[in-house]
């Protein structure tokens, strides 16, 4: 091996710089095995007088230690550029240990920051229900006391403070994230009640002790009117 080559094989650390070397020495050995069957060729020739058969022979056992040489290199530096490369992806997965730990972390703070704004956003949500059905009540002794104008359009309202810039979602979400923000902006359109909503509400009212189920109209009877007050967030009035 030449001494350019052992220098750099030497100097080698990461499995790329040993590739780079095992390179460079699998075409010495190339070549070492061309210059073989030229000397084996050689040799041939003096054995029927054609040259010196002693140094040919003897240029042709340099090249066969040659060989040997370079492929006793070039499987040692193999092994430890096999050695390089498992040090490297234990390190990887190290660092990748430390970057996730890192993420579970700031995991953690986003979840108590949802946390935190659900929480709000429920009570907000509880106090909105609270005057909507509170104006919903008012709207009603308005009407029948016959001073409308002073009815407050609900859904008016909550459109005027809804009407503003929304977020736009990633382009991946897992379903769970993406329900959750079905959730969420069901509650920004302005003149619906979620069917979601409907269900719980119904759920609730079937699952209350000594609640009477009204009977099913018969066909062509007139359909009765909701109070205003039974659907605050219908805002409707």
């Amino acid at each position: 091996m030449t001494s350019p080559l052992a220098e750099q094989l030497g100097r080698a650390r990461t499995a790329a710089e040993f590739a780079a070397v095992i390179a460079l020495l699998d075409t010495d050995l190339n070549d070492a095995l061309v210059r073989k069957s030229e000397l084996a060729q050689a040799e041939d020739r003096a054995v029927f007088g054609d040259g010196d058969l002693a140094a040919a022979r003897a240029a042709l056992d340099d090249c066969n230690d040659r060989i040997a040489a370079l492929e006793k290199t070039i499987d040692a530096a193999g092994k430890r550029r096999a050695e390089a490369a498992r040090d490297e992806a234990r390190a990887d997965i190290a660092a990748l240990g430390e970057e996730i730990a890192a993420k579970a972390a700031l995991l953690g703070e986003r979840w108590r920051a949802v946390h935190r704004l659900v929480e709000q956003l429920r009570q907000e949500l509880f106090e909105a229900d609270a005057l909507a059905r509170a104006v919903a009540t008012a709207n009603g002794l308005f009407e029948a006391a016959g001073v409308s104008e002073l009815k407050v359009n609900l859904t008016t309202t909550r459109r005027a403070v809804m009407a503003g810039p929304r977020a736009a979602a990633p382009a991946r979400l897992s379903r769970p994230a993406l329900q959750a923000d079905r959730l969420l902006l069901s509650f920004l359109a302005p003149a619906a009640r979620s069917t979601h909503a409907r269900r719980s509400a119904r759920r609730s009212r079937a699952t209350k002790p000594g609640t009477w189920k009204a009977s099913k109209p018969k066909a062509g009877a007139p359909k009765a009117n909701s109070s205003p007050q039974e659907n605050p967030f219908n805002e409707r009035g």
